[in-house]
């Protein structure tokens, strides 16, 4: 189980009438976040039978948890419905939990017949999903000190903030701070400067930029810098956050024999950046990037272009001799050699403002 998920102090259910429950009341159970926002208020109001009373419970750990049965798991054209599981709270009402979660609870758990599920369970939200949580899972205290960092609110501020110091985010992740800097988007510089961070819990370091740091980061790691701080700016002068695509650097590189060897012995076609003379207009031209095709039966090269002889055939006329003009015509080269000779092609190498090289390809 994920140690970000929400246990929150207080929840709110919201019933509706069905038959096959034990205590004929199904839930929907929704939560009052730290702020003490209701929170999916907008749905549960639409789901819940406002005849019933709703009742507000302290989400304090419980015993006395039931099994009852599966519910959903069929498709019938546009009505879909995923497979859940009934759980029946001790306080007298039933409510529904994904497969996962109850894969979860049997792992750290046991459910006896006649008797329930063993131990204490909280109500816990990963994102928009309920879930029940046992509190005797190796997670839960993860989990709880996390939540107790939510509720305390003693948010890191921004002025307190260490260069490559270690941060913890109010869904668990820990943030490594690099600096505050410009930052751009889709080119454009955005008014005024952002705090940038990386995210070590992703498989590659990846960076993240907040506008304001304002109750986001909720404990401190560790204010000792990073020892791979240098290594991960390194990455970071690297992005398009930090620093725009500048075109006026880009750079062509001649591609040479062996490495166009290399390509058409994987493939038979290749686009390719061409610095020399192209004939006709050329199907297929992203700006000066070509597809050259290679026929291995022949040995020969070539790229084609539309024949500005073709006639385009009327629907309803017949063929004439005109029609056997081909749509595309041919220029063929012989070898690589002369390929190269007259196409000049290569490889493109596009920079950032900052000088940093941002890629390379053909």
């Amino acid at each position: 189980m994920k140690s970000n998920i929400f246990i929150p102090q207080q929840i709110n259910v919201g019933f509706r009438e069905r038959k096959d429950t034990y205590t004929g009341k199904l839930a929907y159970i929704v939560y009052f976040d730290e702020k003490g926002k209701l929170r999916k208020e907008t749905s549960w109001n639409g789901w819940r039978d406002k005849n019933i009373e709703n009742q507000i419970y302290e989400n304090t750990p419980t015993s006395g948890f039931v099994l009852n049965k599966k519910a959903g798991g069929y498709s019938t054209g546009w009505n879909h419905r995923q497979t859940y599981v009934r759980v029946y709270d001790p306080r007298g009402f039933e409510f529904e939990i994904n497969v996962a979660n109850l894969l979860y609870i049997l792992e750290n758990t046991n459910s006896i017949k006649g008797k329930g599920l063993e131990g204490e369970f909280t109500y816990g939200w990963d994102g928009k999903d309920l879930v029940l949580v046992p509190t005797e899972s190796p997670d839960y205290i993860e989990i709880s000190k996390l939540n107790s960092l939510r509720y305390a609110k003693n948010f890191v501020k921004a002025k307190d903030l260490k260069i490559g110091g270690t941060y913890l985010n109010k869904d668990g992740i820990e943030y490594i701070y690099m600096g505050k800097f410009d930052e751009y988007r889709y080119g454009e510089k955005k008014k005024g400067k952002s705090f940038f961070f990386c995210d070590r819990n992703r498989e590659y370091s990846s960076f993240e930029t907040m506008r304001t740091t304002s109750q986001r980061l909720v404990d401190v790691v560790s204010e000792d810098c990073a020892e791979d701080y240098a290594e991960l700016f390194d990455k970071l002068e690297n992005q398009t956050i930090y620093s725009p695509v500048d075109d006026s650097k880009d750079e062509y590189v001649p591609l040479t024999k062996e490495e166009l060897e290399e390509i058409f012995n994987k493939s038979t076609y290749k686009y390719v950046y061409v610095l020399g003379a192209l004939k006709g207009k050329v199907e297929k031209n992203y700006g000066n990037r070509v597809e050259i095709r290679n026929n291995r039966d022949t040995g020969e090269f070539y790229y084609q272009y539309e024949n500005p002889n073709y006639r385009q055939r009327i629907y309803w006329s017949y063929p004439s001799n005109n029609d056997k003009e081909p749509y595309y015509l041919k220029v063929t080269y012989q070898n690589l050699d002369e390929l190269i000779t007259e196409l000049k092609p290569s490889r493109k190498r596009k920079y950032l403002a900052n000088g940093k090289l941002y890629s390379e390809g053909y």
